[in-house]
């Protein structure tokens, strides 16, 4: 059974729903990286601190920890034992992040009350500018790892399914 994971994928996938299922169906402790790197005042934490933080949790024996920042992926990736990718469709992102607006979160200090357009582009952007660095980069750890990719909230929802059915993926 897996102890380390990460979940990668584009804003608005729902990796963080996807990751708080897996939380409650395996009992690992979960991390938001989003937590880690912004402050409740809407700044952020230093590099070296972000760093440090997420230095602690890898040298943890369990955990999952949900989110991107492509500049720590390979780092990650050197400490996990399964990633889940949830690559789905841009509309499919567009409207995941559209539905939180308004919404209390545990994975963001703070609440969104407008879909930002700086942040809206960055979606747009994502399959073509960061989603071949994610599989890249995938690629480069996957010969000991469980990598499951999702195409659809579909196969991400059956798999949690039976997750809780089973007590397995």
């Amino acid at each position: 059974m897996f102890q380390k994971i990460i979940v990668v994928g584009s804003p608005g996938a729902g990796k963080s729903t996807f990751s708080r299922k897996l939380r409650d169906a395996t009992g690992l402790p979960l991390y938001y990286l989003d937590m880690l790197w912004h402050r409740p005042d809407r700044t952020t934490v230093s590099r070296q601190e972000f760093d440090g933080r997420l230095k602690e949790i890898l040298m943890g024996d369990r955990w999952i920890i949900d989110g991107n920042y492509g500049r720590t992926l390979e780092t990650r990736l050197k400490y996990c034992d399964t990633v889940f990718l949830l690559d789905f469709p841009l509309e499919v992102c567009l409207a995941g992040a559209m539905s939180r607006i308004g919404k209390e979160r545990e994975d963001l200090p703070w609440h969104e009350t407008e879909f930002d357009s700086g942040f809206r582009q960055f979606i747009i952007d994502f399959p073509e500018k960061d989603l071949p660095r994610i599989y890249e980069s995938i690629e480069k750890f996957r010969e000991d790892r469980q990598v499951i990719i999702f195409k659809s909230r579909e196969e991400s929802e059956d798999y949690l399914k039976k997750w809780t059915d089973t007590g397995k993926g």
